[in-house]
């Protein structure tokens, strides 16, 4: 089968930030069939015409005003079952060895990448994957990510690793809201009574558990909260 799959990030300058506003750096990934992206646009289309909300759809959008539609973007998601799925990798800021990167805080950052995408990619089929458009001191991030994700996936092809802007790529953008409800109740950041915990609150209810990390076999909603320290 043909797949492709829409990357985000929360908090990608964690690792150098001198004042960090978060404890866990998250990259998320939606995950399709290739068939169903041009009826999830155009049911993402459809919603924004009923709500008339034509902004980014975005985690730092969910206000009280917008959480109708918000909310319906999430019953989109759990709508398709597991043709829609959704991978996060946490990642603890106070146990990342950047020893073990050369220093470099950069490669760092895209192994973590590497570990989101690669237990998902399986024999025979295809993947192309997109990912936010960011800057980097490397401009071969990407097809480096590809060829060491292609070389560990013999039997796969992964066809390509594109940036992309997100506000031209409403998928990436619906992986950013998914991955800020994630993120939100990782980080500790919502608020009671706000709009954002509703809609977290909403996730949960559907999903049957609360946004925690997951089993590695979870399919809708897998959340990955790396080991840093080693262990069992």
């Amino acid at each position: 089968m043909k797949f492709e799959v829409y990357c985000d990030e929360a908090f990608p300058d964690l690792f150098t930030s001198q004042n960090p506003k978060a404890r866990h750096l998250m990259i998320g990934s939606l995950w399709l069939p290739d068939t169903l992206r041009d009826e999830l646009k155009g049911k993402i289309k459809d919603l924004r015409a009923k709500h008339q909300a034509w902004g980014e759809i975005k985690w730092s959008k969910v206000s009280p005003s917008k959480l109708p539609f918000f909310l319906d973007i999430i019953d989109l998601f759990f709508a398709h079952g597991e043709n829609l799925r959704f991978r996060c990798i946490m990642v603890e800021r106070e146990h990342v060895d950047f020893g073990r990167h050369n220093g470099d805080q950069e490669l760092g950052f895209y192994k973590f990448y590497y570990q989101l995408l690669h237990q998902w990619i399986h024999d025979f089929n295809e993947y192309r994957i997109f990912c936010d458009l960011k800057s980097n001191r490397d401009p071969e991030r990407f097809q480096t990510l590809r060829r060491v994700l292609s070389n560990a996936n013999l039997w796969a092809t992964v066809h390509c690793v594109q940036a992309l802007p997100s506000r031209e790529v409403v998928l990436i953008q619906f992986c950013d809201l998914l991955l800020g409800a994630v993120s939100a109740r990782a980080n500790g950041t919502l608020r009671a009574g706000s709009a954002k915990e509703r809609l977290v609150l909403e996730v949960e209810e559907r999903l049957g558990k609360a946004l925690t990390p997951t089993f590695r076999n979870a399919k809708k909603i897998n959340i990955f909260k790396i080991n840093l320290q080693g262990g069992w």
